[in-house]
């Protein structure tokens, strides 16, 4: 459908008609796709989704080393040491990590050697220092002196007070996984150990989707900037923080914009400016039926909708500029945003993102106290603190707060929304409830 004729639409006899959360989201969501691949370094891929099988090159670890620092020997040279009679070796040489001159270890010898090392050539286990008296003549040690303090520590003799089986505290060559073998598969989440899993088989760059790139603006001349002193009528903005950091926690790369005055050549100005750095624009306020809602002014390329949800009735969605850049726009009351955000915003981001699980998990629980009021034909979403299952009963969810949605400190202390269907106008206390998991 053209601009123009689905402007049209939004006026025609359909303009009034309640959308369903989920026909809103279906929208949304039949306009947005994955971001194409690019080719990230290790660390800008962190949190992107990755988008071919990689395979480890080589055997990990490349070489046989030690677990511990102390002293590679040959097994038959201590299987009889004990404290009383320890065995007494002669020590070839220092082996630390990154060494590649190897002494080798004959019979009745030892190498001094630390951990990561390889171990050398007639090495067939390691003694842990603590086990020796470090090359000092004397009892057991715990530890190994610096080099820099004991340069001779490699040469002379050690006294070994326990025997080690062969391997023993060796790492093997290819223990952690062969050549050939799937490391990790299209479709994993980068995070900070799969990110060292590449450092490790040398990977410097990996194909990913990258995090799409997401533009917030709060509307609503009434707004000072968080530091600021409020006048007469005026409030801190909250909703261009609040969903800055929930598009961060979702897993975008968030640009606040911050407030923009109720002009509709203003905002239009700023949204136009914003669109070289946007994958999507995001909005808060200027939805709903008044005379100051600017949005509604501004971006007429926009579908305004009323949806069957409390809160967050007023919704708006469509496409802007030349590269169609989805904006959606979100009522402003800070709970409602809020509630907005997780519903068809996250979504959004998770399905640039190409993962899998784009929606928070849902789950059942017990409302002790139930819900004694719910409005007719629209479904709820009521902050909550959700309590999982114990041996002692199921899991429970506990309003937090009352059904405002200017209420933002009850949102801050809850950790789930509980859903109260279209039908229900009420929960009986002890009743099973859906819950929306926040974290």
């Amino acid at each position: 459908m053209s601009s123009t004729a689905e402007r049209a639409a939004d006026h025609g006899p359909d303009q009034d008609r309640v959308w369903t959360v989920a026909e809103h989201l279906d929208d949304i969501l039949g306009h947005v796709h994955p971001l194409e691949p690019i080719e990230l370094q290790l660390l800008e891929a962190q949190g992107c989704v990755l988008v071919e099988d990689v395979t480890v090159p080589g055997a990990l670890p490349p070489f046989d080393n030690s677990s511990m620092d102390g002293y590679a020997v040959r097994t038959a040279d201590v299987a009889a040491a004990t404290e009383d009679h320890p065995a007494v070796l002669t020590v070839v040489g220092d082996i630390a990590a990154g060494s590649g001159d190897l002494p080798a270890v004959g019979p009745g010898e030892a190498a001094r050697i630390m951990t990561g090392a390889p171990t050398p050539p007639g090495g067939q286990a390691v003694v842990p220092v603590e086990w020796t008296d470090g090359g000092l003549d004397s009892g057991p040690v715990t530890h190994m002196p610096a080099r820099g303090s004991d340069p001779h520590g490699g040469s002379g003799r050690v006294r070994v007070f326990r025997p080690v089986k062969e391997g023993q505290h060796v790492r093997p060559r290819g223990s952690d996984a062969d050549a050939g073998e799937l490391a990790l598969r299209a479709g994993t989440v980068l995070g900070a150990p799969q990110i060292g899993l590449l450092a490790a088989l040398g990977r410097a760059t990996v194909k990913v989707r990258p995090r799409p790139r997401v533009v917030v603006l709060s509307t609503g001349s009434e707004l000072v900037q968080p530091g600021e002193e409020v006048g007469p009528g005026r409030i801190h903005d909250s909703n261009s923080f609040q969903l800055t950091a929930a598009a961060r926690e979702a897993g975008a790369i968030a640009y606040r914009v911050g407030a923009v005055a109720d002009d509709a050549a203003t905002l239009r100005a700023a949204v136009e400016d914003q669109l070289v750095r946007a994958d999507v624009v995001v909005t808060s306020g200027g939805v709903s039926v008044g005379a100051y809602d600017v949005v509604k002014e501004a971006m007429h390329e926009v579908h305004f909708r009323k949806l069957a949800m409390q809160p967050g009735k007023p919704q708006g969605f469509g496409r802007v500029g030349p590269e169609d850049t989805p904006l959606i726009a979100l009522p402003g009351n800070p709970v409602s945003s809020y509630v907005s955000f997780e519903l068809f915003v996250r979504p959004v981001i998770r399905t640039m993102l190409g993962g899998t699980d784009i929606h928070r998990t849902t789950v059942q629980a017990v409302c002790p106290e139930g819900v004694t009021s719910s409005p007719k034909d629209r479904r709820q979403f009521l902050r909550g603190w959700y309590e999982p299952a114990t041996i002692d009963g199921p899991a429970t969810v506990s309003p937090v707060g009352g059904a405002g949605s200017h209420l933002i400190m009850a949102m801050a202390h809850a950790n789930a929304l509980i859903v109260v269907p279209e039908d229900a106008t009420e929960v009986a206390p002890g009743a099973e409830v859906d819950v929306v998991l926040l974290a």
